[in-house]
């Protein structure tokens, strides 16, 4: 178990914020399925948030069920970050997070993200302006650096528990490497030795062996999950049976097919039919990655023109994918 000020985190496994995913039903998803510690909700931008913003303000919206909740902002002002903090403890949530680590071009042109580690006196500025702000926990998630040339992810970590950040989330990749290559593990370690407070580890979790290896190589207090819970929602159960000395069973097909389209008839319920479409989209992309004849299927929604058409197709894979293995 990990202790983030008054919250406790057990198992210490966080479902990572990941924008266009980590919306509330895909975080009902991962906790209902259990073994997560903490879910983060998608980030959000600071100014929008302050400003009122109805899309943004729209994503603010989180079951009880969910807790404990994260919810992570951006930006360069740190004013206005220390505002959108406020706003974030009022409505609720757990934990703020800082994100400090986006390497999406967007994000870097507004020196939001993992622009800050660029900027270390205005990123510090920002840290203790909004540790003043609120009264719940704050972590702090960021990169390696920039590029090679330019790795100060120790030093930001120092500033980082100088200033009353309960942990620090490190994804031990450069800016410029974006998603490529691999995740440098070695780092964690020496980030881990360099604070005194919880570090947490992402990058390169794919299966639930991976977190195992990740703690005991690493020595890092917990584990975040991004990407791998997207091809994986059971991904974190799995971790958690693993740490306590069991296993639990891989799902079936019709466990894969109950989840996805319960997940897709709430999407459609919930959203326009323009933005539904995207989300059945995105999400039929990393659902079908593992799946017998994922690829077949990936090909198939491209083509879809309504809602109905995806769920459709999704019926009729897995039915001939259970004829084809029973046959």
């Amino acid at each position: 178990m990990l202790n983030l000020g008054p919250i406790a985190v057990d198992p210490p496994l966080f479902l990572a914020p990941m924008a266009g995913i980590t919306d509330r039903d895909f975080r009902l998803i991962v906790r209902r399925i259990g073994g997560v510690g903490v879910v983060t909700m998608e980030f959000l931008q600071s100014k929008g948030l302050v400003e009122g913003d109805r899309r943004i303000c729209r994503q603010l919206w989180f079951d009880e069920e969910e807790r404990p909740l994260s919810i992570q902002i951006y930006g360069s002002d740190a004013d206005i970050m220390a505002e959108a903090a406020r706003i974030v403890e009022a409505r609720g949530a757990d934990i703020c997070d800082i994100n400090m680590g986006c390497p999406a071009n967007k994000i870097l042109k507004g020196c939001s993200g993992a622009a800050l580690m660029g900027d270390l006196k205005l990123a510090e500025r920002i840290i203790k302006t909004v540790r003043r702000s609120i009264s719940i926990p704050l972590t702090v998630k960021f990169r390696l650096g920039l590029d090679e040339r330019r790795m100060n992810y120790l030093e930001l970590g120092r500033i980082c528990e100088a200033h009353g950040v309960q942990a620090v989330i490190l994804h031990p990749r450069t800016a410029r490497q974006m998603y490529r290559g691999e995740a440098a593990w070695q780092h964690l370690s020496a980030l881990k030795e360099a604070v005194s407070i919880p570090v947490i580890g992402n990058g390169d979790v794919r299966q639930a062996e991976d977190a195992l290896r990740m703690l005991q190589q690493t020595g890092v207090d917990g584990v975040m999950v991004g990407r791998g819970a997207t091809r994986n929602p059971w991904i974190f159960g799995q971790i958690a049976a693993l740490l306590s000395k069991g296993k639990m069973p891989m799902p079936t097909m019709e466990d894969r097919r109950h989840l996805i389209l319960d997940h897709f008839r709430t999407v459609i319920e919930r959203e326009d039919d323009k933005m539904a479409r995207f989300k059945l989209a995105t999400f039929t992309n990393w659902y079908s990655h593992g799946l017998a004849e994922g690829l077949r299927l990936r090909r198939q929604i491209h083509a879809m023109e309504t809602t109905q058409g995806f769920l459709d197709a999704i019926e009729e894979h897995f039915d001939t994918v259970v004829l084809a293995e029973a046959a």
